[in-house]
């Protein structure tokens, strides 16, 4: 049985989303604070942590941050605040996902359903070459100019799904379909965040917006800075 940890410091919402999970058949453990919440991501290595960005003792990304030095670990962060720049960080320091309260539990469980499922599905497939940028899909990696590139396992099958379109523009829609699982069209900010939060790993930028369409990869001779969302 899967464990989740969640760490949240309001006892209600922490309740609500440890009783969530546990009818969906999870094994579940709570902590409240930031340095609590690193001594049993260590101690019990979770097989996901839904982590709050503020906390008491130090904050969510600070959390996310010392979590991966020891492991890697999939976290989604919650957040209160519409706030694309804390957004950006949370997934720059290793978050697969994010989720601005208030949410459904609908919701949570859908994101992180998609996460698990990320985490655990091994993959396949041909390396890829794009101007700079190798990707090689059984081991997961990413490459430019032959250095490593970390990128979150979200961060990898949404660059993956934009390589696979062979330069095909793809919606926010279908990216949320084939790299979240999601079939409504709902969430597409997500899909800018982690667009952003992508183009940020790389010296050039590879992936070009297509206004009022979605997005492409960037010519492999001219992968400058590009127009962001």
């Amino acid at each position: 049985m899967q464990l989740i940890l969640v760490v949240e410091d309001d006892p209600t919402i922490n309740r609500a989303v440890s009783n969530r999970f546990r009818s969906e058949g999870f094994n579940v453990e709570s902590c409240f604070d930031g340095p609590s919440a690193v001594e049993a991501a260590n101690k019990l290595a979770p097989d996901l942590v839904v982590l709050d960005l503020n906390l008491p003792g130090f904050d969510g990304i600070e959390v996310c941050r010392r979590i991966h030095t020891h492991r890697r670990i999939p976290v989604i962060m919650l957040t209160a605040r519409d706030d694309e720049p804390d957004m950006l960080v949370g997934l720059g320091v290793g978050a697969d996902d994010y989720i601005t309260k208030p949410f459904s539990s609908r919701e949570l469980m859908a994101r992180t359903k998609a996460v698990l499922r990320r985490a655990e599905t091994a993959t396949d497939g041909e390396p890829f070459t794009h101007g700079d940028i190798t990707i090689e899909p059984t081991t997961r990696r990413v490459l430019e100019n032959g250095d490593d590139v970390h990128l979150t396992p979200t961060e990898f099958d949404l660059l993956r799904a934009l390589c696979e379109s062979s330069g095909g523009v793809r919606s926010r829609e279908q990216l949320l379909a084939t790299v979240w699982g999601y079939r409504d069209g709902s969430g597409t900010r997500t899909v800018d965040s982690h667009i952003r939060s992508l183009r940020s790993k790389f010296s050039t930028n590879p992936i070009r917006t297509v206004h009022g369409v979605g997005y492409a990869l960037a010519p492999a001779s001219n992968t400058e800075e590009g127009s962001q969302p």
